[in-house]
């Protein structure tokens, strides 16, 4: 590939923030600079961020990542190609033998890189928090056969969500954080007991907060509570304007926005439009780009993008720095992934924008279109 030199009005990564160029060659960074770039640049941009890390997405274009046998690159490239170039695909509720089969199936595209990682949301969830999930499909959690899936990917699984209040809960937090795999709280009805009692255990995630828990009581704080006060805890957040309120957007970053990541929870549906899907095993209609289920009416997942996130967020005055910490930094240190910073060295993978407008995307040293094609 030939070097390409870009300008930008603002870099804008977790250390800095101020007028610079990059240089890269082939898919990597290899110099970086301000004031007068060695050359007249290929392309000036606006304002360009690292890219955007999304560790709870399960799928978009029709592709459910959950379903065996299915093609997931269509959906893997959409989250790409819409500034998202780092996934965790999130596997829900499904049998343990069609789980362990699409565990066995993704874990192809985690070692070639296409994929962060896999996050199985289910099937150990509390029935009365389920959302979205098939009842008849939750279980009680076995070690056993909770490792049983963790192994299936040979280091693929990277992240669980498990209810803590289940009987086995808290054995099966001690096995997978021991085997490496983040232990995540959601779906539940615990209470704040029993909540401290996972982290103790090794749990320093929680799913998607509010959203398929017990509410903020004055008198029990439940998982909301104890995620906003404790420290040990990241803290997702899906802010697409439907599953949680801006209030409620402003009280987690005054309590907890150094531990706060946006997470997109797409769905099949996203980059479709309205229409009848299935999403858990449960059947969901979208409608007003708003998944709910069919028989229950509770929103099912999101049709929405990390990019859509952040243009809420800049529309309301969020600076760029709070994006990137939100986008790229927090996301990456839950996993322990080693992400793109805009470093010499780093992986050519960079976002650019105009005001709240996602302009460009950069993958590998790669525009990815049609987002990140420069006209």
């Amino acid at each position: 590939m030939p070097e390409l030199l870009l300008r930008a009005a603002r870099l804008v990564d977790a250390d800095s923030d101020g007028a610079g160029w990059l240089q890269v060659s082939g898919t990597r960074i290899t110099a970086r600079g301000t004031g007068v770039p060695p050359r007249e640049p290929d392309l000036d941009l606006d304002v360009v961020l690292p890219p955007f890390v999304d560790i709870h997405t399960h799928g978009a274009c029709g592709v459910d990542f959950g379903t065996v046998g299915v093609d997931p690159e269509p959906a893997i490239a959409h989250h790409h190609r819409n500034g998202s170039t780092t996934i965790e695909a999130t596997i829900a509720t499904g049998t343990p033998a069609s789980m362990r089969e699409r565990i066995r199936e993704l874990s192809g595209y985690v070692r070639s890189g296409e994929l962060a990682g896999i996050h199985l949301e289910g099937p150990w969830l509390a029935p009365a928090r389920k959302g979205a999930h098939d009842p008849s499909l939750l279980r009680t959690p076995d070690p056993a056969e909770v490792m049983d899936l963790v192994e299936a990917g040979d280091g693929a699984v990277r992240m669980i969500t498990i209810a803590p209040e289940l009987p086995g809960a808290i054995d099966a937090i001690r096995a997978m954080v021991a085997a490496g795999v983040v232990a995540a709280l959601g779906h539940t009805a615990a209470d704040a007991d029993t909540v401290r009692a996972a982290l103790d255990a090794g749990a320093t995630n929680v799913t998607h907060l509010f959203n398929g828990m017990e509410p903020l009581h004055h008198r029990e704080v439940s998982l909301p509570g104890v995620a906003l006060i404790d420290r040990r805890l990241w803290v997702e957040l899906i802010v697409d304007g439907q599953h949680v309120c801006d209030d409620a957007v402003d009280l987690v970053v005054r309590a907890a926005a150094d531990r706060l990541l946006l997470v997109s929870d797409a769905m099949a549906a996203t980059g479709l439009g309205d229409g009848d899907y299935v999403l858990a095993g449960s059947r969901v209609h979208v409608g007003g780009g708003v998944a709910r289920l069919v028989e229950g009416d509770s929103l099912a997942g999101s049709t929405s993008l990390i990019r859509d996130s952040v243009a809420r967020l800049l529309g309301r005055g969020t600076g760029y720095d709070a994006v990137v910490r939100w986008t790229s930094t927090n996301p990456a240190a839950v996993l322990g992934l080693d992400v793109p910073r805009l470093r010499p060295g780093d992986r050519a993978d960079l976002v650019a924008l105009t005001g709240t407008r996602l302009t460009h995307v950069l993958r590998r040293g790669s525009w990815l279109a049609p987002n990140g094609s420069p006209s």
